[in-house]
């Protein structure tokens, strides 16, 4: 806990489950009285179009590398300065912003105008906080998850705490200094990550390009970023020494109700890990994923996956076949090449590097080609000498991946730390109305998540509106 920080002196109950007591001089009514929709609309278009994703909030959709471009921004809904933003599909997750700037939107999202007994920024911390979501999803409506959506009449009958305005000011100052703090803490542990990261790289890019004698005589590559290699080494494509996203008629051979590993994109880590806990028949499994084997080597061909590292060597895969991601190119090796040196070489940041220059396709979407796998130049060792290589590395690998596992724990336990305190503070639990006014009334706080892990595919889809473009 935060030196000073201590309970109200005296609470009541609230009636509320999500809630519990709150302090006795606050109020726990509707938000009907503290908001109040607002729908205008624009007549030109050309006010600001604005997009809404959880990590930057309501922002210029300029900033939103996949925002969404409509022909015409006329009938767009507008927003005023410190208007707050629902989008009613994502209401349930939190998602809701305030306006820092006039603009327009999606005509599918809700623009709620604050009453004067009410903080915007108060009420968005009480709205994205862990215990409010709670009462979200039970008040938003839909068949399925995807297509919930949280109306206005709903949003109107949810009692939310109601501190005085002043009070209200106050704790929004100190979770905004604290988010500050946390985000320096946050960035200062990233670096450390990344430190380490590029140690390793650079370890692993010696060892898989000049081998372990460090006093090896060298020959001229020809290709540029190779440079000089081994003289003893042979220079190839990788199309010939493994086959690229080799054909499925394997499995034809197999029983339909046979066990198989599947591998969705949140299943493989950016330091080779899998979770290979997922399986199912083949049956179930056989049509609309990427195919792969035992001993096969997986990389994510789609930013930022692929930018992170994501792709692991399948030789512990617990079942002979496995299915995953339609996102995933497969590296099958051949006797020429090991496959854990394969695993390594698409992992060496210089891969990386000239695989992201090779990218095509929209802004968000990109993706890296099978040709560019194929007709990747690497130089080759024989494959007892691959194999050396590969064990000489791992005592390294591993204590340089416990140490960047150990930085990413700690990232995780300050962003659940920091979001306990926002709803331990909102709701009431924690009184900070002595520590904030100690406090330089400050410019809001950099939100946390721009600081925080998210590589994966999934993530950065979630990151993206899912508005329908206004019309």
């Amino acid at each position: 806990m935060i030196d000073g920080l201590r309970p109200y002196p005296e609470m009541k109950p609230s009636g509320l489950a999500w809630l519990g007591d709150v302090p006795a001089h606050w109020d726990v009514l509707r938000s009907k009285y503290a908001f109040r929709e607002v729908d205008c609309r624009s007549m030109t278009g050309e006010e600001t179009h604005l997009s809404m994703s959880q990590r930057l909030g309501l922002v210029p959709a300029s900033l939103v590398e996949k925002s969404l471009v409509s022909e015409s921004y006329i009938g767009a809904k507008l927003v005023e300065k410190d208007d707050l933003v629902l989008n009613r599909l994502k209401a349930h997750l939190g998602v809701f912003a305030y306006a820092k700037l006039p603009g327009l939107i999606s005509p599918d999202y809700t623009v709620l105008r604050p009453k004067p007994r009410a903080s915007v920024r108060f009420f968005e911390y009480v709205l994205k906080s862990s215990a409010c979501r709670v009462e979200l999803r039970i008040r938003a409506k839909g068949i399925v998850e995807g297509f919930w959506r949280l109306y206005t009449d709903d949003f109107y009958d949810i009692r939310l705490p109601m501190p005085p305005l002043d009070e209200q000011r106050l704790i929004v100052r100190f979770l905004d200094w604290h988010g500050a703090q946390t985000a320096k803490l946050i960035r200062a542990k990233k670096k450390i990550s990344a430190l380490l990261n590029e140690q390793k790289q650079a370890i692993i890019h010696r060892a898989v390009t000049r081998g372990l004698d460090p006093n090896v005589n060298l020959k001229q590559s020809g290709v540029p970023y190779l440079g000089g290699v081994p003289a003893g080494w042979r220079l190839t494509r990788l199309k010939h020494v493994c086959r690229i996203n080799p054909s499925k008629m394997a499995i034809k051979s197999r029983a339909p109700e046979d066990l198989a590993t599947f591998l969705p994109m949140e299943r493989v880590s950016s330091d080779g890990k899998i979770d290979s806990s997922l399986q199912s028949p083949i049956s179930e499994l056989a049509n609309g994923f990427t195919y792969f084997e035992r001993n096969d080597v997986i990389l994510a061909k789609i930013t930022p996956c692929f930018e992170n590292g994501k792709g692991a060597v399948l030789d512990r895969l617990p079942t002979e076949v496995g299915f995953g991601s339609t996102e995933f190119i497969v590296l099958r090796a051949t006797s020429a090449i090991y496959p854990r040196f394969l695993y390594l070489l698409t992992f060496e940041a210089q891969f990386r590097r000239l695989g992201v220059e090779s990218m095509t396709g929209s802004a968000g979407q990109q993706r890296i080609s099978p040709d560019f796998v194929a007709n990747y130049f690497v130089a080759l060792p024989e494959r007892d000498e691959q194999v050396r290589i590969v064990d000489s590395l791992q005592s390294a690998i591993r204590e340089f991946d416990a140490a960047i596992d150990a930085a990413h724990t700690e990232v995780a336990l300050i962003q659940e730390f920091r979001t306990r305190l926002i709803s331990d503070v909102v709701t009431g639990k924690l009184d900070v109305r002595t520590f904030a006014a100690s406090l330089p009334e400050t410019t809001e706080a950099e939100p946390i998540s721009d600081v925080a892990e998210g590589d994966d595919l999934e993530e950065a889809a979630e990151d993206t509106e899912s508005e329908e473009a206004a019309a």
